[in-house]
């Protein structure tokens, strides 16, 4: 059975589908403001704080989405925090935040009476177990999310490109960087129902390193590091289904084959430029650009 037959008969494929890209909305917009901020460390330990929540919500038998979220937020203001008071230690305090959280969580899943399957789905990502109320959970989430990013959309830019001189025109830009975690704790969570906490920083970064390589304008490459995330979301659950193998890894094996075929054709392209405009001007063409027909 083909993947499209498949969708159409089995209820579950839409719901992940469905999932899925709402997951493309987290990449595209929040991916691209942490590759632009190289704040990939900062995230990654927002992510992994996020388990601490998890384990413990599902310890007392409260929902580990509900959990996720409170520890994503609380993780996000701690590590905007060390960030701005940090100093010299950043690195170290958020590297400990990283690993307490997990720590947290793992007790937690081991004094979990029974299997704790649906947890450790949370950790290594099960897209195709999600059901209709997480995704519209995620789509809530989502609409937080961006409804946060576009309250701040002009002073978080300022900042995203120039903090010092954003400080200087009088910007809060201690409470933008904070807004800005917290958009991203918020986009771990939705992403958390797509690849599991494992993979969760592929998805936030790869689609969006992808784009910055087609251009440079930071609306447009949200919108088109959403788009990359939704056609490699789509691929890798149709392979992932047509194989049989977990979907969240299929999908970002897949982002990062898309990323490295980027890269290459950029790089060829880059070459190819070289080149033309290394002949002497004698030959043809030389000097001009070459346009498609």
């Amino acid at each position: 059975m083909s993947f499209l037959q498949a969708l159409v008969e089995h209820e579950f494929l839409r719901v992940a589908l469905a999932a899925g890209l709402l997951s493309a909305v987290g990449c595209g917009v929040v991916g691209t403001l942490v590759v632009v901020r190289r704040i990939t460390f900062m995230a990654g330990g927002i992510a992994h704080a996020v388990l601490g929540g998890m384990g413990v919500a599902h310890l007392y038998g409260g929902s580990p989405l509900v959990g996720a979220a409170v520890a994503a937020v609380i993780a996000a203001l701690l590590v905007g925090w060390i960030a701005h008071r940090g100093g010299q230690h950043e690195d170290m305090l958020i590297g400990a935040l990283w690993a307490v959280g997990m720590a947290v969580g793992i007790v937690a899943i081991a004094h979990t009476p029974g299997y704790s399957a649906d947890l450790m789905s949370y950790l290594l990502g099960n897209l195709l177990m999600v059901t209709r109320e997480q995704v519209l959970a995620m789509a809530l989430l989502d609409a937080a999310m961006l409804a946060c990013l576009l309250a701040l959309w002009r002073p978080l830019v300022a900042t995203t490109f120039d903090e010092e001189f954003a400080r200087l025109r009088g910007l809060p830009t201690l409470a933008l960087e904070l807004a800005l975690l917290v958009a991203i704790a918020l986009a771990v969570v939705v992403l958390v129902q797509a690849v599991g906490l494992v993979l969760v920083m592929a998805l936030l970064t790869l689609p969006a390193a992808t784009a910055l390589l087609a251009s440079s304008a930071l609306g447009r490459v949200m919108l088109l590091a959403a788009a990359i995330a939704a056609v490699e979301i789509v691929a890798g659950l149709a392979l992932a289904f047509q194989t049989d193998s977990p979907a969240g890894a299929v999908i970002v094996l897949f982002a990062a084959a898309v990323y490295l075929g980027a890269l290459w054709w950029r790089r060829q392209r880059a070459a190819a430029a070289r080149q033309r405009a290394e002949r002497p001007l004698s030959e043809p063409g030389a000097g001009v650009p070459d346009f498609p027909p």
